[in-house]
């Protein structure tokens, strides 16, 4: 007897291909999904289609399920991806943040829409090719780091909801990237082991996000124009070429000569005013968090520091938090002060290895 049917998402690449492979392996009766999530002509960029959503990569996809005997879908969710993540994402840096697009798809479109399809096929569960794990423990479903930590993505998936991870089967949680690229290698996808991993936002395959955003929003560095590079004491040093074009703790492209190396300290969209400061003046040792999503338990830990990361490759920062009265926020206060800490990325919180819950940065602490 099978242990259950699962709606596999496909990308096409190395992670989704071996995560078949293993259920199949496993006993579960599988059926493949590939999500069109975006048109690379809609971005403005010119050459050969990359990355998840190319038709490359669906072809791919399609291949391997059907060489592994089992049913292959495309779902397209465009319409749901443009209004939800790409308008987002350019409403973000149109009010000075900087968005996490990953996060948000994961959240409220990936998962909802490989829900809605596995109820439609007949699925007990989806499953992806992340690799983070999941157990159940006290009645809650425990989002945990994989096994590979320089691989792990559970700060991506700070989002989810304990429906959602009830539901959600992460295959290569216990295996190292080298452990995954030697199973599909001894299974005979030699080309699959080889493929070479994006990372890449997947509607901006060539990383240029200052060029989409002037595409997407017609006129945008006119509309909007130059503006003052200010000093932290607010002096004016300089003039940029607009504030949606630049973000927290960047330093190249500044075309500012101080005596030492400024980085982006603050963006103020009201004035088109971005304040720079040496790298000491990056350093902050207080944010609030908000829209928190509790994982682990209902509530994080006032009394006892918990690890928090604020970006994917961060390594942590020992922090302590307090509920903010009257109101759904969370203030944290950094043990030892963080470089270029940015509204809009997440703040992922931790003990251990397990994920406790996840918010988005503010940095107005008033």
């Amino acid at each position: 007897m099978g242990r259950g049917k699962v709606l596999m998402a496909m990308s096409g690449g190395l992670d989704s291909s071996v995560a078949a492979m293993m259920l199949l392996e496993c006993g579960y009766d599988l059926v493949g999904i590939t999500m069109k999530t975006w048109e690379y002509a809609d971005s403005g960029i010119d050459g050969k289609e990359t990355g998840c959503c190319s038709l490359d990569s669906i072809n791919d996809a399609r291949h391997l399920a059907v060489r592994l005997g089992f049913p292959h879908y495309v779902l397209d969710i465009r319409e749901e991806f443009n209004h939800y993540i790409v308008k987002d994402f350019i409403e973000e840096y149109l009010e000075g943040r900087t968005p996490n697009p990953c996060v948000l798809c994961n959240t409220h479109i990936k998962w909802g829409a490989l829900l809605k399809r596995a109820g439609q096929l007949g699925c007990d569960y989806i499953a992806t090719g992340h690799y983070a794990r999941i157990r159940e423990e006290g009645g809650r479903m425990v989002l945990y780091k994989g096994e590979d930590q320089g691989k792990d993505q559970s700060y991506v998936l700070w989002g989810l909801s304990q429906d959602f991870l009830r539901k959600t089967i992460f295959p290569l949680g216990d295996y190292t990237k080298d452990q995954i690229r030697s199973i599909a290698r001894k299974a005979g996808f030699e080309q699959v082991a080889e493929k070479r991993e994006s990372y890449e936002i997947c509607f901006i395959p060539d990383n240029d996000y200052r060029g989409f955003l002037e595409k997407q929003v017609p006129g945008l560095g006119q509309k909007i124009g130059g503006g003052d590079f200010v000093d932290i004491e607010g002096n004016v040093i300089g003039r940029h070429k607009g504030y949606p074009f630049y973000t927290i703790g960047q330093r190249k492209g500044l075309n500012i000569a101080m005596g030492e190396p400024m980085y982006v300290n603050r963006i103020i969209p009201r004035t088109n005013t971005i304040v720079l400061g040496n790298k000491k003046q990056t350093f902050s040792k207080r944010f609030w968090v908000s829209g928190f999503n509790p994982i682990k338990s209902e509530r994080l830990p006032e009394d006892d520091p918990v690890i928090v990361k604020i970006r994917y490759k961060d390594p942590g920062h020992l922090a302590s938090v307090q509920y903010k009265e009257n109101s759904s926020g969370i203030t944290v206060n950094l043990h030892q002060a963080a470089s270029a800490v940015t509204p809009g990325q997440s703040a992922v919180f931790y003990d251990g290895n397990d994920v406790l819950g996840g918010g988005f940065i503010e940095t107005d602490t008033e």
